[in-house]
C-alpha cells in the first residue's frame, strides 16, 4: 500500500509496491491522461510532476512515494500557463506526447522561468510528428507569460506640518 496526495487529494492505493506509478494512476485512479509510451525512459510520454521535479511514471514504483505529491495533466486544469501556450502555438499534432511534454515544461519552468536554449534541449521527451519548433515557441510563450510584470515605482511622501489632515487621520 502507498498512501499519495495525487491532483490536490489523498489517496491509498492498495496495488503491489512494485507497481509503477504509470499503472496506478492510469487503472486504479483512471488518470488516463498520462500515457504510455515506451516503458524505457525513452520518450517521455509518462511524465508527471513528483514533489516539484517532472518524473517518468513508468520508472518509478509505488513503494518509492510514500507521501510524495504528485500532479498529472489532469492536476493542470487547463488554464495552467503551458497549456494556454501550447494552445495558442497550436502545437498538438497526433497528442501522444502532449501531456507528458507539457508536464515536464511546467516542471522545468517552475524550477527556471527563464530557461536557456540547452536547458530546453536537454527535456527527454520525444515528439514522434516533428512539432519541435512550435514546443519551442510555446516554451516562450509560457515563460514570458509568467514573468511577473514589473510594477511602476510609487513615491510616497509624507504631509508636511502645513498641510491639513483629513477628518480620518483626525
Amino acid at each position: 500500500m502507498a498512501k499519495l496526495v495525487v491532483n490536490g487529494e489523498p489517496i491509498e492505493y492498495k496495488l503491489d509496491p512494485a507497481t509503477p506509478l504509470l499503472w496506478a494512476l492510469r487503472d486504479a485512479s483512471n488518470l488516463t491522461g498520462t500515457k504510455y509510451g515506451c516503458d524505457s525512459r525513452d520518450c517521455g510520454a509518462c511524465t508527471v510532476i513528483v514533489d516539484g521535479r517532472a518524473t517518468l511514471s513508468c520508472s518509478v514504483a509505488l513503494r518509492d512515494l510514500e507521501g510524495a505529491q504528485v500532479t498529472t495533466i489532469e492536476g493542470l486544469g487547463g488554464a495552467h500557463p503551458v497549456q494556454q501556450a501550447w494552445l495558442a502555438e497550436q502545437v498538438t499534432m497526433c497528442g501522444y506526447c502532449e501531456p507528458g511534454f507539457i508536464m515536464a515544461i511546467a516542471a522545468m519552468l517552475d524550477a527556471n522561468p527563464a530557461p536557456s536554449s540547452e536547458q530546453i534541449g536537454a527535456l527527454p521527451n520525444i515528439c514522434r510528428c516533428g512539432a519541435y519548433p512550435r514546443i519551442r515557441q510555446a516554451i516562450a510563450r509560457a515563460a514570458a507569460s509568467a514573468k511577473p510584470v514589473p510594477q511602476p515605482k510609487q513615491s510616497f511622501s509624507q504631509p508636511s506640518a502645513d498641510e491639513e489632515q483629513l477628518p480620518s487621520q483626525q
